[in-house]
């Protein structure tokens, strides 16, 4: 064997590591976050309907060349629920910047509270990586510099492997040429030596570039302060737009089951306009009612106001149950109960609630857009009390109607049967219509009676309630007066009037509204809630 030929086999050896490389090169991962096909498959659906997103990776796109993947390892983090980094060795340089933000991210003080609002949900998880978007950009911005150098070193690593690929080929060619006693052209030769050399020489450029794109990426400024008011930032958006969520009554289960172009439009609906302004006053009227339903108690008995005869052996005094310590006088006792002649407590109790329909009767009139204390509408006030019965008769099994009136000729029904969900979107229709006009009691009160009627017809349901909410008076004639009174008797069903902010005429003994209502409260503080707070334990 020749001088050259045991040098070929000496460079041969020295060259084994630059075909392994050739053959399977160091995988270098463009995630920061270690993601299974579940996880990105959701991140594909959630980029696929969320234009916004795409909007700002379409900006990012100009600063970074690698948005997506960086929007991607945000998103994850918030999404997975036990979001898992790789080790930054094994990051293509590229990429480093995504690293060392979802690091700083995870790590921040409020990313818990964040974790805890979007972990499982696309969604929220989505509106998370929007919240952060300023954030992105400004370290995007303040590490241009470092990306240059970690371009540079994954430019670096690609010679190296293209490198370590042509000591691959040039082995190949030198095993070809090579005649039946295993000698090597000169030629061949040469070239494995050389091909091995640049290897060698490349591997080393690519270490030293690796290295100096690590340090360039570590001395970035600011990259922990931005990723913890980002962390900050997005907690805040999404738990405020959850509460607004609860304040309308929109359960987590409806919103993740929305389609995300449909939950996101409800979002916006819910965050501009006059509902934003309503929504902390709708859910200070739900936790109240619901605090009301707390204290409900199935055959409460009252005030005690006396002592009765009758045979309801709870409210029985303990004078008639010491009689029953005597043998002798139990005959006696026995014999007064089946004439319903006990000696019981009497109470004055709330009448209990009804089976039929809950109406509520709006007013919608022009004079419903004063303001009260504190800015709040008496349309604000009113909707708010209504969405309040609208849950009332949910959680009784109830159907709920909701009648918004003004003038004789304006007048909009809004129906929520209770052995179904009510569509937010009708809730929120409910909610944001607005007639219009003066005020008239006949049709809107004639058309709950209907209502109730045939509600008695089909489904044998009576004591119906309905709520009047008005801030207004006026006049109801004879004939309908009549009519009303012979359907109120058939049908049991009971009138509750609000009248808000409404000269004391109005509510006066002989007035419209006091012949009408079997209950009516006048309401002036419009920031108070708890003005109704009985009606929600008599409804």
């Amino acid at each position: 064997m020749d001088e050259e030929t045991e040098r070929l086999d000496a460079l041969t050896q020295q060259a084994g590591r630059w075909l392994a490389l050739s053959a399977a090169p160091a995988e270098r991962h463009t995630t920061a976050v270690v993601a299974g096909p579940y996880d990105r498959v959701a991140w594909r659906d959630v980029y696929a309907q969320s234009a916004a997103l795409r909007e700002l990776s379409a900006q990012l796109l100009t600063r970074h060349a690698h948005a997506p993947d960086l929007l991607a390892d945000v998103f994850l983090c918030a999404y997975q629920a036990a979001p898992r980094l790789r080790d930054r060795t094994v990051m293509a340089p590229s990429h480093l910047v995504h690293h060392q933000v979802v690091t700083a991210l995870t790590q921040s003080p409020d990313f818990a509270a964040l974790h805890r609002e979007t972990a499982g949900d696309a969604y929220a998880a989505a509106m998370a990586v929007l919240a952060q978007a300023s954030a992105l950009r400004g370290l995007l911005e303040r590490s241009r510099e470092a990306r240059e150098r970690t371009g540079r070193a994954d430019r670096a690593r690609q010679e190296a492997e293209a490198a370590a690929a042509a000591v691959g080929e040039a082995l190949r060619q030198a095993a070809e040429e090579a005649d039946e006693q295993g000698e090597v052209p000169a030629p061949a030769a040469t070239a494995v030596r050389r091909a091995a050399e640049a290897a060698r020489e490349a591997e080393e450029s690519a270490r030293r570039e690796d290295g100096a794109a690590a340090q360039a990426m570590a001395a970035v400024p600011g990259i922990r302060s931005a990723a913890r008011n980002a962390a900050s930032a997005a907690a805040e958006a999404v738990r405020q737009e959850a509460a607004l969520m609860r304040a309308w009554g929109v359960d987590a289960g409806e919103t993740e089951r929305m389609p995300f172009e449909e939950r996101a439009r409800l979002a916006e609906r819910l965050r501009s306009g006059q509902l934003a302004r309503w929504a902390e006053l709708i859910g200070r009227f739900r936790q109240m009612a619901a605090g009301e339903r707390a204290r409900k108690v199935e055959h409460a008995t009252g005030e005690l106001v006396g002592v009765t005869l009758g045979d309801d052996l709870s409210r029985v005094i303990p004078s008639e149950l010491a009689v029953l310590g005597v043998p002798e006088l139990r005959a006696v006792f026995a014999a007064r109960y089946a004439a319903r002649e006990l000696m019981l407590y009497d109470s004055r109790g709330e009448q209990g609630t009804g089976k039929g329909a809950v109406i509520a009767c709006v007013d919608t009139s022009h004079s419903m857009y004063a303001e009260g204390p504190g800015g709040v509408t008496r349309e604000a006030w009113s909707k708010a009390c209504a969405l309040a019965l609208l849950d009332q008769a949910r959680h009784a099994g109830r159907d709920f109607v909701g009648i918004l009136f003004s003038a004789a000729d304006k007048l909009q029904v809004f129906r929520f049967p209770g052995d179904r969900p009510a569509p937010v979107t009708d809730v929120l229709d409910f909610a944001e219509t607005f007639l219009g006009g003066g005020t008239d009691f006949q049709r809107p009160l004639g058309t709950a009676a209907k209502i109730l009627e045939e509600e008695f017809d089909t489904a044998s349901r009576a004591r119906g309630d309905i709520v009047l909410i008005t801030d207004d008076a006026c006049e109801v004639s004879e004939n309908w007066t009549r009519l009303w009174n012979e359907i109120k008797r058939r049908l049991d069903f009971r009138l509750f009037g609000i009248a808000i902010a409404t000269p004391d005429t109005a509510t006066a003994s002989g007035s419209v509204l006091e012949s009408l209502c079997d209950n009516l409260r006048t309401v002036d503080d419009l920031t108070d809630v708890h003005t109704t707070a009985d009606l929600f334990r008599v409804i």
